[in-house]
């Protein structure tokens, strides 16, 4: 399978340097599955080709891809409204076109919808129901109504419909790339990138839903197929420039990723500083990425330390946090030496409770009250060594 960007509004050039609006079809090496089969986990490792691309990364920058919508979920979309999948769709402000089908699978977001499209939408049906939802007064419930639903609820939902494909297509935004931290480090992969995606699943409103590029690296992205692909540079999270400092790294889950960036880096760097990792899944037998990588590392010196937390695996659940907490007097020791702190993951919960967990670990170990423990921390953040790479 190869994933063909159409992007009608750039003239592809081999000439010119890949980017965002100009992306690199990178050969995938390797798709993997990290976790064991009792997990009720997916994390894919995807190893891409680079060759002859002219790209580069530094550790700590993302790689974009361009992905694709799922097929069934297109091919409910045209059955749903009766649509001829060869018409053709005017796609942008330029008018240039594509078939339907074509359309809806590559260029539009159809998995998210905004109170913007159901304002619209309201015009090409007499949908009681959608009509009351659209009501100023009813702002709140037409948010809520959005959370959670694609573009065939509003269809099923709100019918029957007097629009055309066209009228429909152009309440559409274009479909955003997908950005992942980048999990290697092009000094130990040269001409390589990877990648460690989590596969998004799960049940909302009565139909099971699919991260629209997670998913598809997980089902439909083989060996020898070929992704659009662009580097995302990300200046806010890199490693210390003198190599001899040493890093703090809080990573569960797919958080990992920029980590292992750092860590392959730091391991072609003989005078490298100390490493610390903190790490956190589910279940150590069958959630612990890149154990056996990692666990070498330590024994090379290259890691100095890692922390694990696995939440299912014991009565109480133990997260990075605690682990940190329970380290709390050698990890003020590392930062009162010059050490630098990174947090990448969750930014919901996780990077609060990890945020917490330091201004607390500040607090007792530096004999400090709450306010100047902050004021601790937003110092460290001021010297840039309080690094978060959270979504």
């Amino acid at each position: 399978m190869q994933l063909t960007l159409e992007n009608p509004e750039n003239t592809k050039s081999e000439s010119l340097p890949f980017s965002r609006n100009n992306p690199f079809q990178a050969k995938v090496l390797k798709n993997s599955n990290l976790n064991g089969t009792s997990s009720s986990k997916e994390t894919r490792h995807i190893e891409l080709s680079l060759q002859g691309s002219g790209l580069s990364y530094m550790p700590g920058d993302a790689l974009g891809i361009i992905p694709e919508n799922d097929p069934e979920l297109v091919a409910s979309l045209l059955t749903e409204m009766e649509w001829n999948e060869e018409e053709l769709v005017i796609v942008n402000k330029q008018g240039d076109t594509q078939p339907l089908k074509e359309a809806l699978t590559t260029y539009f977001e159809i998995t998210l919808l905004t109170k913007k499209i159901l304002q619209q939408a309201a015009a090409f049906t007499e949908n009681e129901e959608l009509q009351n939802l659209v009501l100023v007064e009813n702002s709140n419930r037409l948010k809520e109504y959005c959370n959670g639903r694609d573009l065939l609820d509003l269809f099923r939902d709100f019918g029957p419909w007097k629009a055309s494909a066209q009228e429909i297509v152009s309440l559409l935004r274009k479909m955003p790339p997908r950005l992942y931290s980048i999990a290697s480090s092009i000094a130990a992969n040269p001409e390589e990138v990877h990648l460690t995606i989590g596969a998004v699943r799960y049940l909302a409103h009565a139909r099971e839903r699919k991260g629209v590029c997670s998913i598809l690296c997980a089902e439909r992205i083989q060996e020898g197929d070929t992704v659009p692909v662009f580097v995302q540079t990300n200046k806010h999270f890199r490693l210390p420039e003198s190599q001899d400092k040493d890093i703090i790294m809080v990573g569960p889950g797919t958080g990992i990723a920029p980590f292992r960036s750092f860590i392959q880096e730091r391991a072609v760097n003989p005078k490298a500083g100390r490493s610390w990792l903190f790490f956190g899944d589910q279940h150590a037998a069958s959630d612990f990425l890149y154990q056996d990588e990692l666990e070498n590392y330590q024994q090379d010196g290259v890691l100095t330390r890692i922390d694990s937390a696995f939440s299912r695996d014991t009565s109480q659940k133990v997260y990075v946090q605690h682990k940190m907490l329970e380290n709390s007097k050698e990890l003020f020791e590392w930062l009162e030496n010059g050490a630098y702190f990174y947090v990448c993951g969750d930014k919901e919960y996780m990077a609060k409770d990890v945020n917490e967990a330091l201004i607390t670990v500040i607090e007792n170990e530096g004999s400090l009250d709450r306010d100047a423990a902050e004021a601790y921390l937003k110092d460290l953040q001021k010297q840039g060594r309080y690094l978060r790479d959270v979504y």
